[in-house]
C-alpha cells in the first residue's frame, strides 16, 4: 500500500495551519488527496498563502477562522468545514497551541489560564465537536501535536509542559474512549522543530538545545508533518492511544 492511504476526497482539519508545522501538515494532506480546512486564528494572510500554494499543486483547502479556546468559534469552525466541503469530517489535527518560555516570574495566573485553554482546551472543544460525525461516518483518526515538554520537563516550560501532559493523557483516555467507534487517537511529541516560533529564542538557547539532541540538530516541519500523515493514514490502522515522540533520539 502507498504511505498516503484512504485520503482522496475526504475532509482534513487543521487548526493552527497558517504557518510552520501546521502548514507543512496542511500541505501533506492535500498532497496525498485529502480536502484541507486551514484553520487560523490572527494570521489570515498567511492561511491564505498556504490555502494558494496548496491550489497551485492541484490540491483543494480553504482557510477558515477559529479561536480554539472559545467554545462557540470552535463550533462554527466545524460547521464552515461541512459546509465548504459537504461532508463529514475524518481528520482532525490539533496543533493549535500557545507555547512561549516564561520564567518563574513570568509565569502569572493569566498566562497559565491562557495555555491550559488554548492548549489543552482547544484539543478538548474540537474533538467534541467531530466526534459525533465521525462516528456517524463508521470512524476516523485525530493527531494531536503534543511536545517533548510534556513528557520531560524544564524550569522555563513548567505551564506549557503541563498543558502537553494533559494533551498526552486526553489522547490516551480519548482513544479508549472511542475505540469501539473506529475512531484511533494519537499524539505527536516534537522537540525542537525549525519553524517560525524557533526564531522567538535566541541564539545561545537554540544551540543549548540542539545540543541535547543526539542527532544534533533541530527537525524540519516537513518531518514532523510525514509522521502525522502515518498515524491519520490506513497505513497506522492497528496504532492508537499512543504519544510518538520525534524529537531526533532525545527522551
Amino acid at each position: 500500500m502507498s504511505p498516503a492511504t484512504g485520503f482522496d476526497g475526504k475532509i482534513a482539519v487543521v487548526t493552527g495551519g497558517a504557518r510552520g508545522i501546521g502548514r507543512a501538515i496542511c500541505e501533506n494532506l492535500a498532497a496525498a488527496g485529502a480536502r484541507v480546512v486551514v484553520g487560523y486564528r490572527s494570521r489570515a494572510g498567511e492561511a491564505e498563502a498556504t490555502v494558494a500554494g496548496i491550489r497551485d499543486r492541484g490540491g483543494d483547502a480553504v482557510a477558515v477562522q477559529v479561536d480554539v479556546a472559545d467554545p462557540e468559534s470552535v463550533t462554527e469552525f466545524v460547521a464552515s468545514a461541512r459546509r465548504e466541503f459537504g461532508g463529514p469530517v475524518q481528520f482532525l489535527v490539533n496543533n493549535a497551541a500557545y507555547s512561549r518560555l516564561l520564567e518563574v516570574d513570568e509565569l502569572t495566573p493569566a498566562r497559565w489560564d491562557l495555555l491550559f485553554r488554548t492548549n489543552a482546551g482547544g484539543p478538548y472543544l474540537t474533538t467534541w465537536a467531530v466526534k459525533d460525525e465521525m462516528i456517524a461516518a463508521g470512524g476516523g483518526a485525530i493527531v494531536n501535536i503534543s511536545s517533548i515538554n510534556g513528557v520531560s520537563a524544564s524550569a522555563s516550560t513548567i505551564a506549557y509542559g503541563a498543558t502537553k501532559a494533559a494533551l498526552n493523557n486526553f489522547t490516551r483516555g480519548c482513544s479508549l474512549a472511542f475505540a469501539k467507534d473506529g475512531i484511533r487517537v494519537n499524539a505527536v511529541a516534537p522537540g525542537l522543530v525549525l519553524t517560525e516560533q524557533s526564531e522567538t529564542v535566541t541564539a545561545e538557547q537554540r544551540a543549548a538545545m540542539v545540543e541535547t539532541i543526539p542527532l544534533g540538530r533541530g527537525a524540519a516541519p516537513e518531518e514532523i508533518a510525514s509522521v502525522v500523515r502515518f498515524l491519520l493514514s490506513d497505513e497506522s490502522s492497528y496504532i492508537t492511544g499512543e504519544t510518538l515522540v520525534v524529537a531526533g533520539g532525545r527522551h
